[in-house]
């Protein structure tokens, strides 16, 4: 089956044009189900998930990846100025665009994210009742800040705060420091493999991603809090796929999480596979069609 692949773009309810590609289902499928999905974090549209939506294609379902706001081609400003609770309500556009396709049942959309994204899809699923389902690929939970260092972090926020409003550019900080941690001290860091991907992301097809983001980001991570909006997730159904060897996100608190949600529901042990690595290799197949398969039979009910 050949890819169709075309170029679209939505607005946000406050005027920013996200803009990403549309996988329609084969013209054979009428008015189907569709996934929307969005890449981890700071991170572009052709990083992980387009082979994602190609799987999908070929499951007969429709599929919409997007540059998450201020990143690649989507708009806004200051460029990769991560706001999660934006992205969130920016899921909840997206679901509206979709809805509209003349290929696709309104009330069979649903959405799929992975670490950063993953978490900010189960956020956007608590609070949308018009999404169907969610898929969640290694949520990163572990968004709490090293405790010796929050002081200082703090410190430098309002400094650079201080600093935009006097009319400079923003403080922009890697997303990985070379000994693969986070520069706000959040998160658990990354191992040589998963920092050797995200440095040079670039050169691997992804041209327009940026290894940093503004520092500022790390403020809004700090407002938003996931875990009371995901509390509320008590309708829909939820797959999620967990790596057995996460070193970024705990695969415990991964499957505590999914024990919270209600029935039906679908969780899948990865085994041998880490955090960035969880949808490569010889079992991606298998993985794609499980979850074209939680798809259908979700929509079915």
């Amino acid at each position: 089956m050949a890819i169709e692949k075309r170029e679209v773009e939505f607005r946000t309810i406050d005027g920013l044009t996200l803009r990403g590609d549309l996988y329609p289902a084969p013209a054979s499928v009428a008015k189907g189900p569709a996934v929307i999905i969005t890449p981890g974090f700071n991170c572009v549209k052709e990083m992980f998930v387009p082979e994602v939506a190609e799987q999908f294609q070929k499951a007969g379902i429709t599929a919409l990846i997007y540059d998450p706001r201020t990143l690649g081609l989507s708009d806004g400003l200051p460029r990769n100025d991560i706001d999660p609770a934006r992205q969130t309500s920016d899921y909840s556009d997206a679901v509206t665009f979709v809805r509209s396709l003349p290929n696709v049942n309104p009330s069979m959309v649903g959405i799929w994210g992975m670490s950063f994204s993953a978490v900010i899809a189960l956020s956007a699923t608590a609070l949308d009742p018009r999404i169907r389902f969610c898929i969640a690929i290694c949520p990163l939970l572990n968004l709490e800040y090293e405790a010796s260092k929050f002081p200082k972090v703090l410190a430098k926020l309002q400094q650079d705060r201080e600093s935009v409003l006097a009319g400079n550019q923003p403080l922009y900080v890697p997303v990985l420091t070379a000994q693969g941690k986070n520069p706000a001290g959040m998160g658990l860091g990354a191992d040589k493999e998963e920092f050797d991907y995200m440095v040079n992301a670039k050169m691997r097809g992804a041209p327009r991603h940026e290894n940093h983001t503004t520092f500022q980001s790390y403020y809004k991570i700090k407002l938003w809090q996931p875990q009371g909006i995901m509390r509320y997730l008590d309708k829909t159904p939820v797959m999620m796929v967990v790596p057995e060897l996460d070193q970024i996100s705990p695969p415990e608190a991964q499957i505590k999480l999914h024990e919270s949600f209600p029935e039906p529901k679908l969780l899948h042990i990865a085994p041998g596979k880490g955090h960035l690595n969880v949808l490569s290799g010889d079992d991606f197949p298998m993985l794609s069609d499980m979850q074209a398969k939680f798809v259908k039979d979700i929509t079915s009910l």
